[in-house]
């Protein structure tokens, strides 16, 4: 069944806004109106149906800006369960509560309500500017315990880069005469 989005159950708009928690943005998004938009989408509207936004789905709530492919929402028991994002790429961007921003990108992200982790996957790279970043095949982030873990894939590599914290831009070059 296709619908628009402004039509579709609570319990679906509340897991789409649980999918800004996926990164520690800031906490004032979460009680923000969700606004999705998609190609198309297939909803059940039994408390354990599925949910699936396709083509060009783009979800913003407050200073959270996800663009995808598609997005699916799994349900049990009344409750929202899981949500993956794919793309090629998914692409997240949020303003932090310190004013900073940070940007995602993976093939696919897969946030799993239960266990409260977010995994982002296929040239998954993090950055947040003027603080750092990370790149890897495999970013998984556990909201309980604050743990990253990462991996490359086959011979593949993690790349992490650190930026002291009272780092000062580089002083401009002077330009040379003649």
């Amino acid at each position: 069944m296709s619908r628009p989005a402004d039509s579709l159950p609570p319990s679906l708009l509340l897991a789409l806004l649980l999918v800004s928690g996926v990164v520690l943005g800031r906490s004032t998004d979460r009680n923000q109106p969700l606004d999705v938009q998609s190609n198309s989408n297939d909803c059940s509207i039994a408390d354990d149906g599925p949910c699936t936004f396709t083509g060009n789905v783009h979800l913003v709530q407050g200073t959270l800006d996800i663009h995808a492919a598609r997005a699916d929402v799994q349900r049990g028991g009344g409750d929202i369960r899981r949500v993956v994002l794919t793309g090629a790429p998914v692409v997240l961007t949020q303003q932090l509560d310190n004013g900073s921003t940070l940007n995602a990108q993976a093939s696919k992200v897969d946030y799993d309500m239960t266990t409260d982790t977010v995994v982002f996957t296929g040239s998954a790279v993090i950055d947040q500017p003027g603080r750092g970043n990370i790149a890897g095949a495999r970013i998984a982030y556990n909201m309980k315990t604050g743990q990253v873990q990462s991996g490359g894939e086959g011979q593949g590599q993690v790349k992490m880069r650190f930026l002291p914290k009272n780092a000062q831009p580089a002083a401009a070059k002077p330009k040379g005469n003649g």
